[in-house]
């Protein structure tokens, strides 16, 4: 995973719009999943992706964690006793300054750090009985937005989300129907055949997340996804996570941007020292302290 960036929190000059204009903004644009794009994932085997993807379907909570710690060596905690509960559907940031655990955390939910102590459970699944073998399907209903992008650079915008596809067994067929629609939905529709090194940052984000999204993923994990970009670029990308969240989708966000978590006001799990300190609904990036006699 990428190392939290130093100067993230840096102050930003573009204006953010906050999240009743960024709802507004998302209802305008048309529905990333239609009816009819329901009904074909219906008879394309959507049922059967989940299986494979190991997330058992349900309304209740998409991630628990109970009592999890996480230990390098003899006397390094990356988490400590950490206990909480991410519902179906929720969009939430995760905050905290570098070294807080917050990538631990994020490494926990595809399973590529196991916790020392404790329980993980992602889509009903506890992970601290899932068998290596089964690693690959669990993660194949978890979409993974990264800093740094990780396109296959030899490989087009066309053929680095196809590839997605490609993994969970989905025929050509599908593939030509899908990758197009998810191109498009994320404002790539003319650059299918560009290579990563002829797009801009924000352009190789939105690749990273069609690939991320193209499977309709139950769960999106975004680690630092606008670390890389500028505020005007950081905003676009979140207008399309936005979106993303609003078909249904977890969304679980590491960010050290302090305007765009100050501005959508979701739910805020802050870290420190590997603990949870604070755990917040329609929240700001840090605690805002009311003086005695309620005067701001």
């Amino acid at each position: 995973m990428s190392p939290d960036p130093d100067d993230a929190n840096a102050p930003r000059t573009a204006t953010a719009p906050d999240g009743a204009d960024m709802a507004a903004r998302a209802a305008a644009e048309p529905e990333m999943i239609t009816q009819e794009e329901r009904r074909q994932r219906r008879r394309d085997g959507e049922r059967r992706i989940d299986r494979r993807s190991l997330l058992r379907p349900g309304d209740g909570p998409m991630v628990i964690f109970e009592k999890v710690t996480k230990k390098y060596g003899t006397d390094t905690y990356a988490l400590r006793d950490v206990s909480v509960s991410i519902d179906a559907g929720e969009f939430v940031f995760l905050v905290g300054p570098s070294g807080s655990g917050k990538s631990t955390f994020i490494r926990m939910l595809t399973r590529e750090v196991a916790a020392t102590s404790g329980r993980v459970t992602v889509g009903g699944r506890d992970l601290s009985k899932l068998r290596r073998s089964k690693i690959p399907q669990l993660r194949r209903g978890i979409g993974c937005v990264f800093q740094d992008y990780k396109l296959l650079p030899g490989r087009t915008v066309y053929e680095n989300v196809a590839y997605a596809l490609m993994v969970t067994g989905d025929d050509q067929r599908s593939i030509r129907r899908k990758v197009p629609e998810i191109l498009s939905l994320v404002g790539l529709a003319d650059k299918g055949d560009r290579h990563p090194n002829e797009l801009s940052g924000g352009e190789q984000q939105r690749v990273s997340i069609a690939r991320a999204f193209v499977n309709h993923p139950r769960l999106l994990i975004a680690d630092e996804p606008t670390g890389n970009l500028d505020p005007e670029t950081s905003i676009d990308i979140m207008q399309l996570l936005y979106r993303i969240h609003r078909t249904g989708t977890t969304v679980v966000m590491a960010t050290h941007d302090r305007e765009l978590v100050d501005k959508m006001q979701m739910r805020v799990i802050a870290l420190e020292d590997g603990r949870i300190v604070r755990d917040q609904r329609q929240a700001r990036y840090a605690r805002v302290e009311t003086p005695i006699g309620g005067v701001q």
